[in-house]
């Protein structure tokens, strides 16, 4: 399958020493609901929007306005990209949007990226894997926990092994869950998590069961309408 990716950048991108912070939805959608939370509480600004003729061609309509599903936020004072996505993409695309993202990565200087995934877990501590020397130190400094096995799954996988192989710094955050479905206590975990690896990041925790109910939703209407379109694209 050809997966050719389309990123129109909109305004300008300064995320040089910075950190990308994938918010695809891999394992539950608790990444992706943790970084729409960041978007709307720490001032990131639509910067471009990601298109490809692979993704399911829907579009997200918010407040009247029509939206791109996969899209790419930015807050220049504190170097960070956040990629968010409403659609959750078939298995067969993970390698190439993974390999989009560590090459954008490249081309913008961009020093670390930040992934997650959620394990069936009671646990409720952080844990992290590292890509590299560097990246593994900074897991260190902000006291999260290296997980000594796991098997990481999906973009954050592929983040992980080619970045290992590439030279690249890239995090995975571990989040336990004793559901399947995303939870208040895995997010809040997350959004901690995060914010002790990107200096400066917040995420109104104080709103975040309103908020994170509300994401939810609007996920699970994008991925019900796009899931026919998504079954006669990927066969």
């Amino acid at each position: 399958m050809k997966s050719e990716f389309r990123i129109k950048e909109t305004s300008q991108i300064n995320i040089e020493d910075g950190f990308i912070i994938n918010g695809f939805p891999s394992t539950g959608l608790t990444s992706a609901i943790s970084t729409e939370l960041f978007v709307s509480t720490s001032n990131f600004q639509l910067a471009a929007t990601i298109d490809s003729d692979n993704f399911p061609p829907i579009s997200i309509i918010k407040n009247g306005v029509p939206n791109y599903p996969t899209r790419i936020f930015v807050n220049n004072d504190l170097k960070t990209a956040i990629f968010s996505s409403y659609i959750a993409l078939d298995v067969s695309l993970h390698r190439s949007v993974a390999r989009m993202m560590l090459n954008w990565a490249s081309e913008k200087k961009c020093s670390t990226i930040i992934s997650s995934i959620t394990v069936k877990s009671n646990l409720q501590e952080i844990f992290g894997v590292a890509s590299t020397g560097t990246a593994r130190g900074m897991l260190v400094k902000a006291g999260i926990k290296a997980a000594e096995n796991a098997t990481i799954p999906g973009i954050p996988g592929v983040l992980l092994n080619d970045g290992m192989m590439n030279g690249q710094n890239v995090i995975v955050l571990l989040v336990g869950s004793e559901s399947d479905k995303p939870d208040l206590r895995s997010t809040h975990s997350l959004c901690e998590g995060v914010m002790k690896l990107v200096s400066g990041i917040s995420c109104n925790l104080s709103l975040l069961e309103k908020q994170a109910k509300q994401i939810e939703e609007e996920m699970k209407q994008a991925e019900t309408q796009s899931k026919d379109l998504s079954e006669s694209m990927y066969g």
